[in-house]
């Protein structure tokens, strides 16, 4: 594998400049903004990650526009800055049209480019990139929406994980044991308006790599894993909205494993080059540690931030509050936009 180019910088934690603060006005855009903190029947904890950020926002005193729906960019929001939140919007490439929008009316906003979105949300493409960089990952095909569903070209082994090309928190995943079954999860999946994305199931527990943007270079939060009871457990949508709660399923612990880690890093830092300029986003591997397999999984920029997940986690690792988390991806995304031309209010580095 080449040495990357997009080197890793240090994790810092900043602040808005108190003038920055004062003047400027958010458009904060999420499917619950409006909730009431508490789980939505279909969408669980989202609700109250998007009700949280709203509160988080508050506190940091920026006037700040609050929408749940795209309707409020088909015209001039009249606002400085945007926080896109409303992703999965229930039509093919959703995730994009947001960053779209913000772009065709030249508003800054946080995550990354509108084509970068559409690179991380897509899984094939994403594999294609991390394959080409050397970065081992599981054989995989591809059906997209309208396709023929053929078995020729699809990696069968003794159980296939079949899930939507654009699946966050695992919603629409499914596994099947032959070709009938995985074809006729594929044809769901289509018939819902999605491609579908097949693979092997893999055995072993995830390990999550945050990342931030941090003086205009990626840097990393440590490493935390998904320690499952039982390996060979599929993690479900409803598990990980918390609609389907079950004590001792896994726990998220610390990954400083001295062996593993400088590996993960260095493919990490592979796929940053991928994706960078981005302002956050989530790095996925499989770890098997009976057969010593490392596998890349996926990218999410823009995922979860909500307190009680891995950013949140991360954060309190390096003695970071939710709310210190949260104003320093805004701060060094508007540094990024252009929106604060002076050097950023920083406090400690984090080691």
């Amino acid at each position: 594998m080449e040495q990357p180019v997009c080197e890793i910088g240090a994790l810092r934690r900043s602040t808005i400049p108190d003038d920055i603060r004062a003047n400027i006005h958010v458009l904060l855009v999420a499917k619950h903004v409006f909730s009431e903190n508490t789980l939505h029947a279909e969408d669980g904890n989202h609700a109250i990650y998007h009700r949280e950020i709203r509160s988080v926002l508050e506190r940091m005193g920026t006037r700040l526009t609050l929408a749940d729906n795209y309707d409020i960019l088909f015209n001039d929001p009249g606002v400085d800055f945007v926080f896109p939140l409303l992703n999965r919007a229930g039509f093919l490439n959703s995730e994009m049209l947001l960053p779209l929008l913000c772009t065709r009316l030249d508003i800054p906003f946080l995550g990354a480019s509108p084509i970068l979105r559409g690179l991380s949300d897509d899984k094939h493409l994403t594999k294609l990139e991390a394959a080409a960089r050397g970065i081992p990952t599981a054989p995989w095909t591809i059906y997209r929406h309208g396709a023929p569903v053929t078995e020729a070209g699809c990696p069968m082994a003794e159980r296939m994980v079949i899930k939507p090309n654009a699946s966050s928190a695992s919603w629409g995943v499914r596994d099947a044991s032959d070709w009938t079954g995985v074809r006729h999860a594929v044809e769901e999946i289509q018939e819902e308006g999605h491609d579908a994305i097949v693979e092997p199931f893999l055995a072993g527990h995830d390990i999550e790599v945050p990342a931030i943007l941090s003086g205009n270079a990626p840097a990393l939060f440590p490493m935390l894993m998904f320690q499952q009871a039982d390996p060979d457990h599929l993690r479900t949508y409803a598990e990980k909205r918390d609609l389907d709660v079950r004590e001792g399923k896994y726990e998220t612990v610390l990954f400083d494993d001295p062996e593993w880690e400088p590996r993960i890093t260095r493919y990490t830092q592979a796929m940053c080059e991928v994706f960078h300029p981005f302002d956050y986003g989530r790095f996925e591997f499989r770890i098997n540690p009976d057969s010593g397999e490392l596998i890349f999984l996926e990218t999410n920029l823009n995922c979860n931030l909500w307190s009680e997940k891995i950013y949140g986690r991360a954060a309190k690792e390096v003695g970071w509050s939710h709310d210190e988390l949260i104003e320093t991806i805004l701060a060094e995304s508007m540094q990024r936009q252009g929106l604060i031309s002076h050097e950023l209010v920083l406090t400690e580095d984090a080691a």
